[in-house]
Order: C-alpha cells, then structure tokens, then sequence
C-alpha cells in the first residue's frame, strides 16, 4: 500500500495523483517534507522517495530501495519534474528517475549507524 505523509502530520493511505500534486504543491516553510513509502507485508526494509522543499526554494529528492545502502539524492528546481518522478516511483514506472544525477548516500546513514551502535 501506498503511504503519503507530509511534515505536518497528513496522512494519505492510497493517495490518489491530484492528492500527491497538492500535497507536493502545498509544500512552504513548516510544511516542508513529503514522504511517499510503499508498505506491503511481504516487503523487507524501507521503500520510499521523499521530497524537501529547501529555503533556497529548490527541492532535494531522495529515495531508498530497502536498505541504507541504497539511499539516492538530488536537486531540482522544478517542482514539476519532482511531482513527475513522485508519480512514476508510486506507479512503478521504471524510468522515473530519469532526468536526474543521482548521488549515492548510502554511506552517510551507515555512519550513524555505526556511531550509534558503538
């Protein structure tokens, strides 16, 4: 199932398309991050692409396949082409990272994580 949570505190089970565009275009300060997460049963780990609208006014995506290790981010402007792969991840669509360099940082959690432990 499809998850979509803003940084207030919205909570959307099987948000629809029109819902994910407003959520995304209602972003502004204090209501600055939206999470889409896919949450099946027979799913190990975090599956999720997540969006923060920064005070430069540019959005920083990120997605992670399951693991930390698998952990990507970028930069837009365009909250259009970040609506676009928010739709196509929900989808399931293989080419919605497309258009984008995405930068592994995996390692950066697997710090925490070992700092944390240690």
């Amino acid at each position: 199932m499809l998850i979509a949570t803003d940084e207030v505190g919205r909570v959307l089970k099987k948000p629809s398309k029109p819902a994910i565009g407003r959520m995304l275009a209602n972003l502004q300060r204090g209501n600055a991050h939206l999470i889409l997460e896919r949450a099946e049963e027979d799913m190990e780990g975090s599956w999720y692409v997540q969006v923060l609208l920064r005070d430069d006014n540019t959005y920083q995506l990120e997605f992670r396949d399951g693991v930390a290790a698998e952990h990507y981010q970028t930069r837009t402007i365009s909250q259009e082409k970040v609506l676009t792969a928010m739709l196509g991840w929900a989808a399931g669509k293989v080419d919605w990272k497309d258009g984008f360099m995405w930068n592994n940082i995996g390692s950066q959690f697997g710090a925490d994580h070992a700092r944390h432990q240690g």
